[in-house]
């Protein structure tokens, strides 16, 4: 898989992430917050395979 999400994008999926996946355990408790591992696990990767459908890149010098 090469990298298609630039540093930025990264640090902001990972963020959103964090602060959506939290609300399964603070506030109000839903499950549906668990959709938040989805945008963390991409921004530690590093490769969003819409981005990869769409042949789009937010990485500027990435492999």
């Amino acid at each position: 898989m090469k990298r298609n999400i630039g540093r930025i994008d990264r640090i902001v999926r990972i963020i959103a992430g964090i602060g959506i996946t939290s609300l399964a355990f603070v506030g109000p408790q839903t499950p549906w917050a668990f959709l938040g591992l989805i945008p963390l696990a991409t921004g530690l990767i590093g490769w969003c395979p819409p981005y990869a459908v769409l042949g789009f890149s937010t990485c500027k010098n990435c492999e």
